[in-house]
């Protein structure tokens, strides 16, 4: 049964779900203060098993399927719960939301991206794409970025970022699962500060 007080976040995702599964893990051990109302994701994958798991409402907006059509569904799942839902979390999301359900959720809507904005970030950087153009460039530093989400991509203003050192020995894959872990902190409190505590 959902607490009245407690605000209600949407989760997006796209993969595996990992950034899901830290907010479901701080959530249970009281570390922050809302609920899951909705896992959604645009294509199979585990992160829809995560929030099985842990009997969380859960749906798979397929984005092949839906395509132009994919914000109005999210739309009408939010909107056709029984509950409201307060502001809604990108977690490793790669669909690009409507402008017109950006305009309705602004500064309601964050993301979490794997660079410190505002470099690399923008269409076709995600994932390993990230954290191949930061050693590609010789960057020395890399890290993660909270942001709000508006209608360019990875644009939007920034809440929260973290650094991470980019070592002289790291592939890409070593790097991700460093910036990887700090997302997981950083996202916490780019939640809290959404919910204003």
């Amino acid at each position: 049964m959902s607490n009245k007080n407690k605000k209600r976040i949407a989760v997006l995702v796209s993969g595996g779900g990992s950034n899901l599964q830290s907010i479901i893990d701080n959530i249970e051990q009281g570390n922050l203060n809302c609920e899951i109302s909705y896992v959604i994701a645009d294509r199979e994958c585990y992160g829809l098993e995560r929030a099985e798991k842990h009997g969380i409402k859960n749906v798979l907006l397929d984005r092949k399927v839906l395509k132009e059509k994919l914000s109005d569904e999210i739309s009408s799942v939010l909107e056709n719960d029984d509950e409201k839902t307060d502001y809604i979390v990108l977690a490793g999301y790669l669909s690009i939301l409507s402008p017109e359900f950006i305009k309705k959720w602004s500064r309601k809507i964050i993301n979490i991206h794997p660079s410190l904005l505002p470099k690399f970030g923008g269409k076709g950087m995600y994932g390993m794409n990230v954290h191949r153009a930061v050693i590609e460039e010789k960057e020395t530093e890399s890290g993660c970025t909270i942001h709000f989400v508006d209608t360019g991509v990875d644009t939007g203003e920034i809440i929260l970022q973290m650094k991470v050192p980019v070592l002289s020995d790291d592939t890409p894959e070593i790097l991700q699962k460093r910036v990887l872990e700090k997302e997981h902190v950083l996202l916490i409190e780019g939640i809290k500060k959404l919910l204003g505590k």
